[in-house]
């Protein structure tokens, strides 16, 4: 088990914590997405696979909207810990253990929508990996479909390289929940620490780490041009709402 899926299953039941109320971020999310969608002729009867959805912060808040959708991971924690949320929520959706690096492995249809939100992209440490997993995504899109992600700005984090991210600060009805990251780089390629420390009833720290790589705007861009998509555009959070910079792609179409 690589150092991802290890971060990922032990965050599993931890990670929402990182939202003051994940349930209400699920539908924000959604109405975010949604209205990406509908810019680029999409609606709520369209075919969606989440390739990276985590406990489905996104797959659920879109499945709530009426979309068909698909929801995978590499992590079966997370997978088991979505299950169990999109029951919960009375959302019907189906779930792959699934690596957006061989997406074709699991999955032989495509889809009109395919989306890897929360920094996902930048677990591939190498040019090559990434290119393998945009290969792989966009394999699974429709002629004529999108490929939604976000990624953080790593255009304007390389410049100065931070050793930390700013805590995310939640007060509850018991005491308060404060979240961080510390980074640590080496190149391009940095060791983030998540903490997350309940001051409740009692003081509970838990530690999670993992590795990331700066993924810049133009080499995403340049890929997805290269594996077949005919158009990228970005989308920054003054204008989507969203705390990331989103890519959108759009596959090309057949004879075009």
């Amino acid at each position: 088990m690589d150092i991802t899926q290890s971060f990922y299953d032990n965050m599993a039941t931890q990670y929402d914590k990182l939202f003051l109320d994940w349930q209400s971020t699920t539908r924000e999310q959604a109405v975010i997405l949604n209205r990406i969608f509908d810019e680029n002729g999409f609606d709520c009867t369209s075919h969606l696979l989440d390739c990276a959805c985590g406990i489905g912060t996104q797959a659920i808040g879109l499945a709530a909207m009426g979309y068909h959708v698909t929801a995978s991971d590499i992590s079966d924690g997370e997978l088991a810990e979505a299950r169990e949320r999109a029951q919960k929520n009375g959302v019907k959706i189906r779930f792959e253990h699934a690596d957006f690096r061989a997406l074709s492995e699991t999955f032989t249809e495509q889809f009109d929508l395919v989306i890897a939100m929360d920094n996902a992209l930048p677990h591939m440490l190498t040019g090559e990996a990434l290119e393998t997993a945009v290969r792989s995504i966009v394999a699974q899109i429709r002629p004529g479909g999108i490929f939604v992600a976000s990624i953080r700005d790593y255009d304007s984090l390389l410049s100065s390289r931070p050793p930390y991210s700013p805590p995310y600060i939640h007060r509850t009805e018991k005491g308060q929940r404060v979240s961080f990251q510390t980074w640590v780089w080496n190149g391009d390629i940095y060791q983030l620490t998540q903490y997350i420390i309940e001051d409740e009833e009692s003081l509970r720290i838990s530690k999670f780490v993992c590795e990331y790589r700066a993924t810049l705007r133009q080499e995403l861009t340049d890929l997805l041009l290269a594996c077949g998509c005919s158009s990228v555009e970005w989308k920054f959070p003054e204008e989507t709402g969203f705390y990331q910079p989103i890519v959108v792609a759009r596959k090309q179409q057949i004879g075009l």
